[in-house]
């Protein structure tokens, strides 16, 4: 059995492996970041970036996350907006249907981000590098970035003055073809085929050719989604801003611990179903429930608004269930009782497999409740999908077998679990 040390040197190798770090001779500025897979995934994403800033943190590597960190907010508009993507050397997309992520005009044959969001967990990430090195200097350089990003988000995506942010594409939910989304997709057959493909490019093409115009878009309302994980770290990362800049004596401190409370009764609300004891993503102007059994019904008992109770029966009832997520490599993105369970690789991402993000993201749930007996069973499944399948972008939750790309680094995420301290 591979030992944590040896884990953790395997994930400190593929950190660095991964690494692209030049100067960019169009915009005369350094970068360094670490690339989710060098040959699938080579740029710079937005969730990956904190994600890596985790992994980082925990093999006490800061000077290289300080440095993902500033290389993300390096082409940071004026009004404040960062990308979820970051192409910083490539004249034209790797895959061309990237293209569609941005409006249709000249700068996108040089570096440049794309036009959408993902799930925030940036002052997570920042709260993490601080706590670990109490860098204040840094600290005052970051902080404001945020803010106005922050102030962005806020002004342009809360497109119903609830204080929840919503989606205009599939793919900012970082859960591409999350099933829950079929409706609001017009898809009828649970199975993922190339109708169902036609269908969410043609979301994308509107929002192309609409300039992303998020007026435009909002009044369409072909796909406007309040999405769970998206929310839920929207709230999580309001109150780690408010802890930074608590810490720099900054007056916003209340506003963004405002924003989270909120944005928390919110989530609880509109989206928890008590009759399934689940959390589901919302559509539309009425906040139609998208009622899919995926491994987000349980990530709001992170927020302390939610009751113990509501912890304890979605636990009981979904991730304790052989025929829905308790199958023999935790956590599968879909239940195995839904019809778009499909656990093997494919082009249609997150329909079955299980994602060592899954992992990460209900751990930190299950600890916050104290289900410290279920959280450690996700670590040792982690472990053992790394020592049977390797780093790999997903994997059978029946057999371990990985799929997708290779040399991917999200699987790293294991050691941030395996910390004992678990300090936010």
């Amino acid at each position: 059995m591979i030992s944590d040390e040896e884990i953790k040197e395997k994930v400190r190798r593929l950190m660095y492996d991964n690494v692209r770090a030049r100067v960019s001779p169009y915009l005369k500025a350094h970068y360094c970041y670490v690339m989710p897979s060098p040959g699938k995934y080579p740029f710079q994403w937005w969730w990956d970036t904190c994600f890596h800033i985790f992994i980082l943190c925990s093999l006490d590597e800061m000077e290289l996350a300080r440095q993902n960190l500033r290389s993300l907010f390096t082409m940071q508009k004026k009004n404040g907006f960062v990308g979820h993507m970051i192409f910083w050397e490539s004249m034209l997309p790797k895959d061309k249907l990237n293209i569609l992520e941005g409006p249709p005009v000249w700068y996108q044959i040089r570096p440049h981000m794309s036009s959408l969001i993902q799930p925030p967990l940036i002052a997570q990430a920042l709260w993490r590098i601080y706590k670990k090195t109490g860098d204040i200097d840094f600290l005052r350089e970051i902080l404001p970035k945020i803010k106005k990003y922050y102030s962005w988000l806020t002004a342009n995506r809360d497109f119903d003055g609830d204080g929840l942010i919503s989606l205009i594409s599939n793919y900012e939910s970082g859960i591409d073809h999350k099933p829950s989304f079929d409706e609001v997709l017009g898809f009828k057959s649970k199975k993922a085929d190339n109708k169902y493909f036609r269908k969410v490019i043609w979301v994308d093409l509107r929002n192309f050719l609409r300039w992303f115009n998020l007026k435009k878009i909002y009044k369409d309302n072909v796909f406007i989604v309040k999405e769970v994980l998206f929310n839920t770290m929207y709230v999580q990362d309001s109150r780690a801003l408010a802890k930074l800049c608590a810490e720099v004596n900054d007056i916003d401190a209340g506003k963004y611990e405002q924003n989270a409370e909120r944005a928390a009764h919110r989530i609880i609300e509109i989206m928890y179903d008590e009759e399934s004891a689940a959390f589901y993503d919302v559509h539309g102007p009425q906040n139609k429930k998208l009622k899919a059994l995926t491994f987000t019904i349980a990530l709001p008992i992170l927020m302390k608004e939610v009751s113990k109770e509501i912890a304890m029966e979605i636990l009981k009832r979904h991730f304790l269930n052989k025929q829905e997520f308790d199958l023999e490599y935790p956590i599968p993105s879909v239940a195995r009782s839904e019809p778009s369970f499909h656990p093997f690789e494919s082009k249609f991402l997150w329909r079955g497999p299980t994602w060592a993000v899954i992992n990460w993201f209900l751990y930190h749930s299950f600890i916050a409740n104290g289900f410290e007996r279920e959280a450690m069973r996700l670590v040792q499944s982690l472990k053992d999908l790394i020592e049977k399948s390797g780093f790999r972008e997903y994997y059978n939750p029946c057999t371990g077998e990985g799929y997708g790309a290779e040399a991917f680094t999200w699987s790293g995420l294991v050691v941030d679990m395996m910390r004992t301290d678990n300090d936010k």
